[in-house]
């Protein structure tokens, strides 16, 4: 079992920024990838980015060039830096991970919940 803690989120101004943290635990050598998704009122949850063991990343195409996935190897945690937040980043964020031979996410936290003020 793999046990999975966001933190980071709050209120900003459009244009600011926002660092998320997500903090894996329990048995993380079965993680083969991780990921930020995201969910707004009403709408589909939906991926934001995600980061492979390898350290490949893909980013969903509204976030490029604003949000960055990373890790810390040694903390064994994930981040998603937001920079030039939108008011329509408006959303619950969700860490996310995937297993070894497992086609789609099966781990997630409680999310946290990112909110931008135009």
């Amino acid at each position: 079992q793999v046990q999975l803690v966001e933190s980071g989120g709050g209120l900003v101004q459009a244009g600011g920024s926002l660092r998320l943290s997500c903090a894996p635990s329990g048995s993380v050598f079965i993680i083969n990838a991780m990921g930020w998704y995201r969910q707004a009122p009403g709408k589909q949850r939906e991926l934001v980015a995600t980061i492979m063991r390898d350290g490949s990343r893909n980013y969903a195409d509204s976030v490029k060039g604003r949000f960055t996935i990373s890790r810390d190897n040694i903390k064994n945690t994930m981040y998603l830096q937001m920079n030039s937040l939108k008011p329509e980043d408006t959303a619950r964020y969700y860490c996310g991970a995937k297993r070894y031979g497992v086609g789609q996410y099966d781990y997630w936290g409680q999310g946290t919940q990112v909110t931008v003020s135009s």
